[in-house]
């Protein structure tokens, strides 16, 4: 599947002139075609996940499939916690806590992913806009169904990530994850991106509501990928 340029910047939330800056400076994948750009889906994918940027329209990540991988928001996000005011020079210390706790791993595992995260590139900060990133593992790990973990973290001072945010609004916010495996840790950056850009999800972060409030909220992102899905096989 083919996809213009114009699809190509609303699916990552940028300009057409920063997808232009991507082909000449970070090699972004595609077909020049009779004076026109074109971009081949799966390259795109493949080119994005490598470096963990997040797709907000949704032509490049199918609607539904975080669900049928079995990761639901609410329920990594209540395994990972809502922190608050966090300092931005403390965001490391609450990550590696967050990884302390996630379930299904052994000590060993903890260990290491804690090793990673504090390398000079073991993280992949993935600013979305907004004032969020999505950061996560840059290695990608395979660590069962029953683990995972999600993590709000909501900063009491801007955050400064590697790499540049697509909208120049200071990052303040923070969705850390560890996904069970590396198809659910695609799946996760889509999910994450479409219940921010499209749900109810940022705005009621945004108004400082309470962990129960957000708890709701990425409850019924769940509940709209599913009534998707479902919508998606009777067709």
């Amino acid at each position: 599947m083919y996809l213009n340029l114009i699809q190509i910047a609303e699916s990552f939330g940028v300009s057409e002139s920063v997808i232009e800056r991507w082909i000449r400076e970070e090699s972004m994948p595609h077909t020049p075609d009779r004076g026109r750009l074109l971009f081949d889906r799966a390259l795109v994918v493949e080119w994005a996940a490598s470096r963990g940027l997040a797709t907000r329209a949704g032509f490049l990540t199918p609607a539904t499939s975080a669900f049928a991988t079995g990761c639901q928001l609410e329920t990594l996000l209540r395994t990972g916690g809502i922190w608050r005011n966090v300092p931005a020079a403390e965001v490391l210390d609450v990550l590696s806590k967050v990884v302390a706790a996630l379930p299904g791993a052994t000590p060993p595992i903890r260990q290491l992913l804690t090793s990673r995260l504090r390398s000079s590139d073991g993280i992949t900060w993935a600013p979305v806009g907004g004032g969020f990133a999505l950061p996560h593992p840059s290695t990608r790990v395979a660590l069962g169904r029953d683990s995972g973990t999600l993590a709000l973290l909501l900063l009491g001072d801007a955050f400064t990530p590697a790499n540049p945010t697509p909208d120049e609004v200071p990052v303040t916010r923070l969705f850390f994850f560890i996904a069970p495996s590396p198809r659910a840790h695609l799946d996760l950056i889509g999910r994450l991106t479409r219940a921010l850009t499209r749900g109810t999800l940022s705005d009621v972060i945004a108004k400082g509501s309470s962990d129960a409030e957000i708890f709701v909220a990425a409850a019924t992102a769940d509940r709209m990928a599913a009534a998707g899905q479902k919508k998606e096989e009777q067709q």
